[in-house]
């Protein structure tokens, strides 16, 4: 029986060694082959902003209604925008109401009169970095330099149609 065991085994042994090995195969081509190292990390999901007409309703909507903590109305007269800011744990939202008559938020809320997602926000390691870079690689920013953002930290927006429609800010970490 030992025998035959051993025999069996054997075989296996040298069919195992026959066949391509599925772990060797995934080892063979390290996943960063072929991207080139950047001078910038994207980091975390930063926030979702959301542009809303009546920013006392959604407000209320988030503390009152789903219990969730939010913080005061900041007016950001350089964006062109009141903020609030709902806190998620791993995240936030962004609310976003016109301010000002040239509010590009008066403008999204013109053609989404209910309102909705504006734009996502992610963290860089290295803002001005990463704005050399994406210039570099054609994609077209909405401003010539990084501007003071909400969380008084430099950010970027990159254009829509750039990043497959979506509107995406990136600020420094």
């Amino acid at each position: 029986m030992a025998a035959s065991i051993l025999k069996v085994a054997g075989l296996m042994r040298c069919a195992w060694h026959t066949l391509p090995s599925v772990r060797a195969l995934s080892l063979s081509v390290p996943v960063s082959q072929g991207v080139p190292q950047s001078l910038w990390k994207i980091g975390r999901l930063n926030h979702v902003a959301i542009a809303v007409p009546d920013l006392e309703k959604a407000t209320a909507l988030y503390r009152d209604v789903l219990g969730a903590q939010v913080s005061a109305t900041v007016p950001l007269p350089e964006h062109g925008v009141y903020t609030v800011f709902v806190e998620l744990g791993n995240t936030k939202l962004e609310l976003l109401h016109p301010l000002g008559e040239k509010s590009p938020i008066a403008g999204f809320l013109q053609k989404n009169k209910a309102g909705g997602m504006h734009h996502i926000c992610i963290e860089v390691d290295d803002i001005n970095a990463a704005v050399v870079d994406l210039k570099a690689k054609n994609i077209r920013l909405l401003s010539p330099e990084p501007r003071i953002g909400a969380h008084g930290k430099p950010v970027m927006f990159l254009h829509p149609k750039d990043c497959d429609g979506v509107l995406v800010e990136i600020e420094q970490a």
